[in-house]
């Protein structure tokens, strides 16, 4: 049969007409979303870690607010209440110790909220500050923006009265910590933000509910976050205080969506993992997993460890012993089994209420900075191997590499002169040099494929400011 075509109905014309529409805003939709980042933590883990954080390897870490005004704690053996950033928590949950000394240094019905206008900050400069965490070699900070206390350090405007610029220093902390930190180029600069609040009563009213109201989260933390990042835009953001219940009540995966793909720190901006108590050690730019967390093996994760130099304590401590606070030696072996491990370190000191910094941790920074202005080579920006990032037959000596050179380095300087490199990877050794010593190393190979033996130049070090760590670097 001969069929004669036929024009398309009015009807078939519109149908076509609005799939071709459809498509072409399923196109364009699909555009408009292509790089971003959804609101799951499937997407979120997607985005690559900003290239900043890997290379930094060092941090410092500083928790600073209203308990820093008692800075006291109990110290009595085998107690577990020796943080004085939780001061009121302990205090209000009856702590023997800090009830004492209450009634004996305060007056009767004397409130937490009272040592807000003692907390004066009168001595602080930040400048100073920032002059001292670039000695020390670090190139990121962190400072506590709001602890669980819920004194904002900065002029929240969900925290009336109970702030830094309503009551206490009458100054924007964080305003100033931020611009005296951006002054040093090397610094990137972050902020720590607790979640939860002790004393709320709007977080203790969804407590009560089983977390099914988020009036606290709605209400307060997003407004507080998102407040943060749109006035300071910092690198870094520290969450805790999340580990009472799921990211869901939060509302994390939200924000992180945000903050990944329409804030203004987008592209540099690095996270934790402390978003909800199912977000510890899975999802964040990098994982925490736990507090001064420092597993001693390779973790296939970027991965950090905040840690205390005063051992008890994050906040300054005024009771705190002489025993509690790292040695040089201890700080700088942290240092590196750390980052040969694949991590970073954030190293926590706590200022005093006046601003000022005891020169016990100024002492440690300096001596950091000493350590890292030598073998900093060996630190920053490097790469590790996994399977082989300590010495099978020597757990003082751990291994660090960037492109043809490997660093070996040794927390032990042996008084037989003889150093033994038992690893596959050093085998094709063509030269080897000791950071901050310009001579080379005399080594021998040997039997194949066991390392390399290295004949010191004495028993002790020969540079008189090569301490508590040395670097062999072997060029192949």
């Amino acid at each position: 049969h001969n069929t004669r075509p036929t024009r398309p109905s009015q009807e078939k014309l519109v149908c076509l007409e609005m799939f071709f529409s459809a498509a072409l805003f399923l196109c364009a939709s699909l555009q408009l979303v292509a790089g971003r980042y959804s609101p799951n933590w499937e997407s979120l883990d997607t985005r690559p870690l900003p290239g900043w954080y890997d290379e930094a390897k060092v941090g410092i870490f500083m928790h600073w607010g209203v308990y820093s005004v008692p800075s006291i704690c109990n110290t009595e053996k085998n107690s577990s209440y020796t943080a004085a950033e939780w001061f009121w928590s302990f205090w209000h949950g009856g702590d023997k110790f800090l009830i004492d000394y209450m009634e004996h240094n305060y007056p009767p019905n004397f409130q937490y909220a009272d040592f807000a206008p003692m907390f004066k900050a009168d001595l602080w400069s930040p400048d100073e500050w920032a002059d001292l965490i670039e000695k020390s070699g670090a190139k990121y900070v962190v400072l506590t923006s709001k602890h669980h206390e819920g004194f904002t350090m900065w002029p929240s405007k969900r925290s009336f009265n109970w702030n830094s610029m309503d009551v206490g220093p009458e100054r924007d902390i964080i305003g100033e910590y931020m611009t005296a930190m951006r002054k040093k180029p090397s610094l990137h600069v972050g902020l720590y933000h607790s979640m939860f609040e002790w004393f709320n009563p709007i977080f203790l009213a969804d407590q009560a509910s089983g977390f099914k109201t988020q009036d606290f989260v709605e209400g307060k933390v997003l407004p507080d976050l998102y407040e943060i990042i749109n006035n300071y835009k910092p690198e870094l953001i520290w969450s805790d205080g999340d580990w009472m219940t799921n990211s869901s009540y939060w509302s994390s995966t939200n924000f992180l969506a945000w903050l990944f793909n329409d804030s203004p720190v987008k592209d540099t901006i690095v996270v934790n993992d402390r978003w909800g108590k199912d977000a510890w050690c899975k999802h964040g730019s990098y994982w925490n997993c736990a507090d001064r967390y420092n597993p001693g093996t390779w973790i296939d994760h970027k991965w950090e460890n905040a840690m205390t130099i005063d051992s008890g304590s994050w906040g300054f401590r005024r009771n705190a012993p002489l025993s509690s606070y790292l040695t040089p030696r201890e700080m700088i072996a942290a240092v590196v089994s750390t980052v040969a491990c694949g991590g970073n370190i954030l190293l926590n000191m706590g200022p005093h209420a006046d601003g000022t910094i005891a020169p016990i941790f100024q002492e440690r920074l300096l001596q950091l900075g000493q350590w890292l202005g030598i073998n900093g080579q060996a630190i920053y920006g490097t790469t590790q191997k996994p399977d082989e990032h300590q010495d099978p037959s020597n757990k003082n000596i751990w291994y660090t590499q960037r492109e043809s050179q490997l660093y070996a380095i040794s927390l032990v300087w042996p008084e037989n002169r003889e150093l033994i490199l038992d690893t596959q990877q050093v085998s094709k050794a063509s030269s080897v040099y000791l950071l901050g010593y310009f001579e080379p190393i005399e080594f021998t190979r040997r039997s194949p494929d066991r390392g390399i033996r290295l004949t010191l130049p004495g028993p002790t070090p020969p540079v008189a400011n090569l301490e508590w760590g040395w670097t062999f670097v072997i060029n192949y």
